[in-house]
């Protein structure tokens, strides 16, 4: 039996708290994924209700607190809220829509019960409380933990939780940056202005700075004068949040000494609530799964802060867009539209042509330095040699042990394998191993890591760009990776236990769960072109994700890709443009109470104004067709692939490990020797790529919200 919101009779109050606060808890309560007005939920009319608003899910509530909203109850009836059969000192107050909003605190750890009473009538929800130092469903977390607390002028923390006192600072702007202010009711001479809500009011900023699921969390919004109030909302805000990802991937083991970013003036001065944590940048933690977690509690203390938001947009670029996109897939409703800018789709995907880059990088010193430039691009498949450079170079030390590890943790605690090997291992792949297991052979975490099979340059051969003793050369000596990530002779096989965690738990984003229903800008910051600093975020990824999009859900109407030029001015439009353009489309389907699923609202509510587009060199926004090209855009913004593409795999370049299938001669379109068809055998004793068909160890995507 599954106790859900819903109304009882007074008598049956006594039973409700013996017997049934041992049922499940309803398992989405909340309003936080579902867009319109805060208090939208019945007002004062109909059957008396009760509902957790501070979190999406009723049973992953934390820190011991909880916002609720009671509907049903006229404006002159008498309510009655109690918890566990008791009553609180929680005030209820009225909203403009006719319901009521209080925030219940003292939750005891686990089950609660709230119930609230109209007369004769009463509803419940089950609240499950847990620890603000986490987990929640992400699983056992990493021990040892250092802790970063000082870097946010916090006080010193102490592992494993690395908990610090919460400390409210202002700032207030001032030309082009923001300046320490001590007290905020003494506002200096220089400081700018805002306008919020029709009210003009000093831009002076609330930071709020502590610490939530081991993570430093800030949280900025507008400062009026008063605190914060989630029942009274502040004047200068617009009653929604952005939420910010930061970018990278590296193992963990620490706090991160920066979050995604809260300080932004644009956000700021139009009245949003900006959020993150250190936990949501990537480079600190590579588990979208940990991102996930942490975003929802940080979020939940945001709401039980501000109020409740009338919806919630993401925010951020490389791997703060894995992570919105990831989070959007498999944890529907902390964030309800993304914005994820120079994007790659998932951690899994994108490690495989990290690795590829190193491998090929270290031919191309080797047995491959006689090929000219124009060889070594083809066979990457990137616009410009230098994006396989700068993915060796960057990213290329996450594969292994410990040559990422950040400088918190000590030499002598890293893992060595004669010295320490029991030492921390700083691979990405470790942050993934509550999901996908650890290997007991070796002690590193099971990695879905795989070149098995897959033919290096397979269509730089088809084109010319090599001939056939450069590709039989390449495939035979491209070797592979050791557990510790070092470059071996051996290709890498993937342990198929990691391969189906990663299709299982959205590791491989498929885009066939909660993406089908989120409006998606994906803001393609354009880094094909000679010169740009760490031009691995190569524009091929914004159509991978739309062709899984297409593959998953039929279109990828709700996806649009704009892209623009590395350059100051261009990038401050595209942000605006796109963030202005998200609340747009998010309001309009906030206001949609026409009958249809939500994915159908998404894209019927799409701004006509919003189409894939570019920003042209002078500065004009133009719309584009990227699939059919032979327009302005498509003359600036060519784009390329990527050597996993070049080797066969199509544009969704969702096979993880390829199934296999005989050399077929015919197939390559030149004249191979009978020596050079003896090696590639030997090259491929296995055989080839067969990319009609699953993955080796696919497996069907579970369900959202899992836990771990």
């Amino acid at each position: 039996m599954r106790l859900r919101r819903s109304t009882f009779m007074a008598p049956a109050l006594g039973l409700l708290v013996s017997g049934l606060v041992l049922t499940a808890p309803s398992p989405a309560s909340g309003s936080l994924e579902a867009h319109g007005s805060p208090g939208s939920h019945g007002g004062g009319k109909g059957r008396l209700a009760v509902e957790t608003v501070s979190n999406p899910r009723a049973d992953l509530v934390s820190g011991g607190d909880v916002l609720v909203r009671v509907t049903g109850a006229a404006a002159d009836a008498r309510v009655t809220l109690l918890v566990n059969g008791r009553r609180t000192k929680t005030s209820l107050v009225a909203q403009a829509d006719g319901s009521r909003t209080g925030l219940v605190t003292g939750l005891r750890k686990g089950r609660n019960v709230v119930t609230v009473h109209r007369g004769w009538s009463m509803a419940a929800e089950v609240v499950t409380n847990h620890d603000l130092t986490g987990p929640l469903l992400s699983g056992p977390q990493q021990k040892p933990f250092y802790c970063e607390t000082e870097a946010y002028g916090l006080a010193p923390a102490q592992q494993p939780d690395c908990e610090a006192p919460t400390k409210v600072t202002y700032q207030y702007r001032s030309g082009s940056s923001f300046k320490p202010l001590a007290d905020p009711s003494q506002v200096p001479a220089d400081a700018a202005t805002v306008t919020v809500g029709g009210r003009t009011v000093p831009f002076v900023v609330r930071l709020e700075t502590g610490t939530i699921n081991r993570a430093v969390y800030q949280v900025a919004g507008i400062y009026d004068g008063t605190d914060p109030s989630p029942t009274a909302p502040e004047s200068t805000w617009n009653d929604r949040i952005v939420y910010t990802f930061g970018g990278g991937c590296n193992g963990g083991y620490h706090q991160g000494a920066a979050t995604g970013g809260v300080l932004d003036a644009t956000m700021l001065a139009k009245g949003y609530v900006v959020a993150s944590s250190s936990l949501n940048v990537l480079d600190n933690n590579c588990s979208p799964i940990i991102s996930a977690e942490t975003a929802m509690m940080v979020k939940e203390h945001v709401v039980e802060t501000y109020g409740v938001p009338v919806h919630t947009i993401g925010w951020g670029g490389s791997g703060g867009a894995i992570q919105q996109y990831t989070i959007a897939e498999t944890y529907p409703g902390i964030v309800d539209g993304i914005i994820p800018s120079i994007s790659f789709p998932d951690v899994v995907s994108t490690n495989g042509v990290n690795a590829d880059c190193r491998l090929l990088q270290r031919f191309y010193a080797g047995e491959g330095a006689s090929w000219t430039p124009e060889q070594k691009r083809a066979v990457t498949g990137f616009l410009n040699a230098s994006s396989c450079q700068s993915w060796d170079v960057a990213f290329g030390n996450r594969l292994t042990a410990t040559d990422s590890c950040p400088p918190i943790i000590p030499v002598e605690a890293r893992w060595d394998p004669v010295t320490n090997p029991d030492g921390i291992r700083c691979a990405a792949m470790e942050q993934f191993v509550n999901q996908v297991g650890r290997d007991p052979r070796t002690g590193f975490a099971r990695s879905p890591l795989d070149n098995i099979g897959q033919q290096y340059g397979l269509e730089a051969l088809r084109s010319g760009a090599i001939d056939a003793e450069q590709f039989v050369t390449l495939n035979e000596r491209i070797g592979g990776y050791d557990p510790a990530g070092a470059v071996v002779p051996e290709r890498s096989r993937a342990d198929l236990r990691a391969v189906r965690a990663s299709y299982r738990y959205g590791m491989l984003n498929t885009a066939s769960r909660g993406l089908a229903e989120t409006p998606i800008i994906d803001l393609r910051t354009y880094a094909d072109v000679a010169g740009v600093p760490a031009n691995f975020h190569t524009a091929e990824w914004s159509f991978v994700m739309r062709e899984r999009l297409r593959k998953a859900n039929g279109d990828a109407d709700n996806q649009v890709i704009v892209a623009y030029l590395p350059v100051p001015e261009l990038a401050a439009a595209a942000s605006a443009q796109a963030l202005q353009s998200m609340e747009n489309w998010l309001t309009a389907i906030g206001g949609d109470d026409r009958r249809g699923s939500k994915a159908a609202k998404v894209v019927r509510n799409k701004p006509a104004a919003l189409t894939d587009s570019c920003w042209l060199p002078d500065g004009r926004l133009v719309p584009t067709d990227w699939e059919a090209g032979g327009d302005a855009c498509s003359s600036v913004y060519r784009i390329g692939s990527n050597p996993r593409q070049v080797a066969g795999q199509p544009m969704t370049q969702d096979i993880v490990a390829c199934a296999l299938r005989p050399i077929r001669w015919s197939d390559y379109g030149v004249a191979f020797t009978s020596a050079q068809r003896s090696r590639m055998r030997a090259a491929f004793p296995d055989g080839v790529c067969d990319y009609t068909k699953k993955s080796r160890g696919w497996a069907p995507p579970a369900r959202p919200w899992q836990r771990f």
